[in-house]
């Protein structure tokens, strides 16, 4: 399709008895393994559906009984085939937009101005800085697609309101050489610079003071197959951040089946270029989604029902541990009951190897505490999640001498009482003091100090 091409879709009254029954056969979501619906091209504006289909459905409901034994952890069996894509529905399509619409703050340390930018403009302005020149300050790269992942994905392909830390974009670029992450850092920092409010000064600014005030973390792998890099654009607490990822090639790129999910932007990138029309029921852009785990209804039908799959979490750095107690603790349960403990020794089996001694692990755990328990409805779930954990780890770790699974325990229930001290103090402090008088004394609450203490202390 030509650039200043857009395909739309006719009003219903005006499309033919044989149209209506191709688009309803599209409309259903039939994607095929190659990425075609209904054997042909995806055109862009192409009506689409996400439903779970009832025989899939009464296959996933006897997997999840025992009653058919699926080839892996809550997987089909490989004869009803695996169909990795999706087009996503109007709606879906509508949430995807409002999301790509929602305005972001990049906060910047000290003298720094908080950028607030649209997320489609930022999309926008880092691809373009991407693909231009080396002489004009960009990278000189092609970029194959733009991703939308993580939690901002599942709120759009959600049947319920899914709540979301970051905002995950994937951006799919070739890193054959270490040289080029220092273009796409460059790339992403001059797009810094070029988002900067209007009257600042930029003669003085450089590309490591923008990295200073606005870079939040910068992660780059280039390892055995693993090619890529993360730059985190915000470092506010309470605040969406703004997750940059540039991939060429990732082995592992999910953890459980329901955060597998990754959105392909450049159709809805193309409509906002091309069409004066806002988003309507009989005029958007057909959207793709695919399921990296593999079979996407299945990876659907685990996010409605709140259900916990994956495969060869020792694959998984950290093993998914963390994020699998974080499930858990939000009501989420094990999609095959019979295999997760199986899974939980894995998990903490390669947790174990990745971070062998109790410093680290003690920083890992509270890192992963402050990034993803932010909220006031999230503080209140930390000391579940830690006791959640301690369980786990206490049930299947299989890898470690006595002394370290002990004190390993010992730094969970220290942090578990930290955190409840903290939750009783905030509750104190929310509800006035109250004096008691009986037999012939008065009775106050004891609030607790602000000093460190342990619960074996």
């Amino acid at each position: 399709m030509q650039k200043s091409e857009v395909k739309i879709v006719l009003p219903k009254e005006n499309v033919g008895a044989e149209e209506k029954a191709v688009g309803e056969a599209e409309g259903a979501g039939a994607v095929t393994d190659t990425g075609m619906v209904g054997g042909g091209g995806l055109p862009l504006m192409q009506c689409g559906s996400l439903e779970v289909g009832e025989k899939k459905k009464r296959l996933m409901e006897q997997l999840m009984s025992g009653k058919v034994k699926g080839e892996g952890q809550g997987e089909l069996p490989a004869s009803q085939g695996q169909q990795r894509l999706a087009v996503l529905s109007y709606e879906q399509v509508r949430r995807l937009s409002d999301v790509m619409d929602e305005v972001v703050s990049i906060h910047g340390r000290g003298n720094f101005p908080t950028l607030e930018v649209r997320l489609r403009d930022l999309v926008t302005v880092v691809k373009a800085k991407l693909e231009a020149d080396t002489a004009g300050g960009g990278a000189g790269m092609r970029v194959r697609d733009i991703r939308l992942n993580g939690g901002a994905a599942t709120h759009v392909l959600a049947t319920e309101s899914q709540p979301y830390n970051d905002l995950d974009l994937i951006f799919g670029v070739e890193l054959s050489g270490g040289r080029n992450f220092d273009r796409v850092k460059a790339a992403v920092l001059n797009s810094l610079l070029d988002l900067l409010p209007e009257g600042v000064s930029r003669k003085r600014i450089t590309t490591c003071s923008l990295k200073e005030a606005y870079v939040g973390k910068m992660v780059k792998v280039n390892h055995e197959g693993d090619r890529w890099s993360l730059i985190s654009l915000g470092n506010s607490r309470g605040h969406r951040n703004v997750e940059l990822k540039f991939v060429d090639t990732m082995k592992r790129p999910f953890e459980f089946s329901v955060d597998s999910f990754q959105i392909v932007l450049d159709s809805l990138l193309l409509f906002y270029e091309c069409s004066e029309l806002s988003i309507s029921e009989n005029f958007y852009p057909t959207v793709v989604g695919e399921s990296v785990y593999g079979d996407f209804q299945e990876a659907l039908y685990h996010l409605h029902k709140k259900l916990i799959a994956t495969r060869h979490p020792e694959e998984i750095r950290g093993g998914g541990l963390l994020k699998y107690c974080n499930l858990l603790v939000r009501s989420y349960r094990p999609a095959r009951p019979d295999h997760i403990k199986t899974l939980e020794r894995y998990m903490c089996s390669r947790f174990f190897i990745d971070f062998s001694d109790v410093h680290r692990q003690r920083a890992k755990l509270e890192n992963y505490l402050w990034n993803h328990f932010a909220g006031p409805e999230d503080e209140s779930l930390k000391y579940q999640y830690l006791m959640l954990l301690h369980g786990v780890v206490e049930e299947s770790t299989v890898c470690l001498m006595g002394h370290e699974r002990r004190q390993t325990l010992g730094l969970i229930e220290d942090l578990a009482c930290q955190v409840f001290c903290q939750e009783q103090q905030r509750l104190l402090a929310a509800q006035p003091a109250t004096i008691i008088y009986a037999g012939g004394y008065y009775y106050a609450p004891v609030i607790p100090t602000y000093s460190y203490m342990t619960c074996t202390s």
